[in-house]
């Protein structure tokens, strides 16, 4: 069972490099956010994989409050984002 540990962890930080590039070479504002919230869900998916090893649940409240933070989050830069293009065509559309 542990090597389904060892294999979960690092394809978790495999996703988590490819996701890095996506933060960081992003063309738009929108791909990086989707890039960060991606970024918490691998820590999220971190987190349960390391209780699931150790089998000590005193994670399971902050895999519930990542996760509440991280969709509250998401859903606030969505709302409140401004177009990358803004000013390049004369104005608002």
């Amino acid at each position: 069972m542990t090597t389904v540990y060892i294999a979960a962890a690092a394809l978790l930080a495999v996703a988590g490099f490819v996701t890095m590039y996506r933060v960081l070479a992003g063309p738009s504002t929108l791909d990086r956010l989707v890039g960060v919230d991606t970024l918490v869900s691998l820590g999220i998916g971190g987190l349960a994989v390391w209780t699931g090893y150790s089998r000590d649940t005193t994670n399971v409240p902050a895999i519930v409050a990542l996760s509440l933070v991280g969709f509250l989050g998401s859903a606030a830069v969505a709302r409140f984002r401004v177009r990358d293009d803004y000013g390049r065509r004369g104005g608002r559309r």
